[in-house]
This record gives C-alpha cells, sequence and structure tokens, in this order.
C-alpha cells in the first residue's frame, strides 16, 4: 500500500524479494533481502510503495512475481525503480537478466541492485553489471553441474537420482518409497493393457480410481516397465539393481 504521509520521498520504488530451491543455502532469505532494500532505501529517502515476492522459484525458470512487474500494469509514474537485494535474485541467465532490464526500461522504470550498486560504478556500471550477470550464470551451470554430478553418482549404485518419481513412488527423505494408493493404479494398467487400447485402459483407471491419466503420462508409465520391475536407470548409468521396492514382480 502505498506510503501518503511523505509527499517528499526521492524515489518511489518496488521492492522484489525471491528464493528459489537452489538459494536456501545462502543465507539470503527473504527476510535478509527485506531488511537490505528497506535500509539501502530508507538512507536514500526512497518509498518502497510496493512489495512482490518469488517463493520458492528457480532462477532458471518462470517468476510470476517479476513477470507480473514486467508485463502487467506497473507503470511510472508512480512505480520509478525496481529494486532488489542482488542481481542474481532477478535471474543468474544473463540473457534473462537484461532482457529484464530492458523491458523495464521501456517502461522509464530503473531495475537497481543493493549489493553490486551499479549507479556508484559512473561511466563503468554497464560494464560491471554486465560482469556480475556473467559470474551468476557461471554460478547456476556450476549448480546444475554439482547437482547433476551427484545424481549421477547414485544413479551408478541404484539409488535415487532426483526429478519427479514415477507414479507408484514418493520421495521421502530423498529415497523412492511405494505410494500404496497409486501403486493401484501402476499394477492395473500393466495387468490390463494386453487386453484393451490405450484409450480403453485410461478410461478403465478413471472408472476405476477416479483419475484422469492422459494418453502421453499413461504411455510413459508403460514403457518404464523395467524400471517398475526394480530395474534402475539415470543418464549414462543403465539397467541397474535399484535399492527401491518394485511395484512389479522381477
Amino acid at each position: 500500500m502505498e506510503n501518503t504521509t511523505n509527499t517528499t520521498f526521492e524515489k518511489r520504488v518496488i521492492g522484489y524479494i525471491r528464493v528459489s530451491t537452489d538459494a536456501q543455502v545462502d543465507g539470503f532469505g527473504l527476510e535478509a533481502q527485506r531488511k537490505a532494500i528497506a535500509d539501502y532505501c530508507t538512507e536514500r529517502n526512497w518509498a518502497v510503495i510496493k512489495w512482490v515476492s518469488d517463493e520458492g522459484e528457480s532462477g532458471a525458470k518462470y517468476r510470476p512475481g517479476f513477470d507480473e512487474i514486467v508485463n502487467g500494469a506497473i507503470e511510472n509514474p508512480p512505480y520509478e525503480a525496481v529494486v532488489v537485494a542482488k542481481s542474481d535474485r532477478v535471474a543468474r541467465d544473463m540473457y534473462v537478466y537484461f532482457y529484464y532490464k530492458g523491458a523495464l526500461l521501456r517502461k522509464n522504470i530503473e531495475l537497481i541492485s543493493v549489493a553490486e550498486d551499479f549507479g556508484a560504478m559512473g561511466q563503468f556500471a554497464h560494464l560491471f553489471e554486465a560482469f556480475m550477470a556473467v559470474c551468476a550464470e557461471i554460478e547456476r551451470d556450476n549448480i546444475n553441474s554439482r547437482m547433476t554430478a551427484g545424481r549421477s553418482i547414485k544413479a551408478a549404485k541404484g539409488e535415487y537420482g532426483g526429478g519427479r518419481p514415477p507414479l507408484g513412488y514418493k520421495v521421502v527423505k530423498g529415497q523412492l518409497e511405494i505410494d500404496p494408493e497409486k501403486a493401484k493404479i501402476v499394477r492395473f494398467a500393466f495387468k490390463n493393457r494386453p487386453l484393451m487400447s490405450l484409450r480403453g485402459l485410461s478410461a478403465a483407471i478413471k472408472d476405476e480410481f477416479g483419475v484422469d491419466l492422459s494418453f502421453q503420462r499413461l504411455q510413459y508409465m508403460l514403457s518404464n516397465e523395467p524400471f517398475y520391475r526394480g530395474c534402475y536407470s539415470y543418464g549414462a548409468s543403465k539397467g541397474i539393481d535399484g535399492k527401491y521396492e518394485p511395484i512389479l514382480e522381477p
């Protein structure tokens, strides 16, 4: 809500904060970001008249809050700038970051980072900003590489490597466990597949369990038969004896 008690603010801004699954470990959570932005703006006599947050949104994926700022009804006036605690809260991908920055500038709205304070860099501001965006992109790639390497090591041992668990399973403390109710759907599908078409099987599953499976998901499940029988594959690791309980008989 807009602050109307003081009309002499130097600038009226939006404070934007975001955490993602890979940002939880950096000690820069929502409240820390909010305080950094608030302190920064107070020192400059800027009014934060709107807060926008994205929680649990990956920096490489869709950010509904920030996209609403860029593509929604946000205009100048009254909003003169968007202030973030760090530039990577906008995006770790440099192309995405500069796309957003350009889109905001076309609305005559600045994008300001507290941590980097690009405006204080004078004629080198744009160069330094580009450098920081590249660093953030490299950091994102390194995070992805570490995660992929860790998953590959686990997969080579037949352990769950991550990602969306197949239908019939759930993830508990990083391990696959059978979801009893959904496992019934898997057993039903494999038992009845030789007797009916995909359309018929989909209809039968809906009648029996009240679950509407798309043909694509049903087909994927049926093509994953080795997994359901205890044979695990992930990336280059193929045909490993899975360290989980199979839903179907091995």
